[in-house]
């Protein structure tokens, strides 16, 4: 099995590059196993009117807010997890 992303979409291929289910229908144990766990990304945000950075795990869940990206993308590898870019 292949994964790959089109549009911000998840792809699941077979060996004949066919998808083997539709991304919006993807269930959480599905994710799991293609290690969305391991990933986070940074959005930036305002807290009190302050500029800061929230890390979120790839469902969402927000997890951490820091003053600068450095250290949100230091602690997201301090953690052992993989920094995405959001689009």
């Amino acid at each position: 099995m292949r994964v790959t992303t089109q549009n911000g979409r998840v792809l699941l291929h077979n060996e004949a590059e066919t998808p083997v289910c539709d991304p919006h229908t993807i269930s959480t144990g599905e994710l799991r196993g293609l290690g969305v766990e391991s990933v986070a990304y940074i959005r930036a945000i305002q807290v009190d009117g302050e500029d800061a950075f929230a890390i979120h795990a790839a469902d969402g869940t927000p997890m951490a807010v820091t003053d600068d990206r450095e250290t949100a993308v230091n602690a997201i590898l301090q953690h052992e997890m993989m920094p995405v870019p959001l689009h």
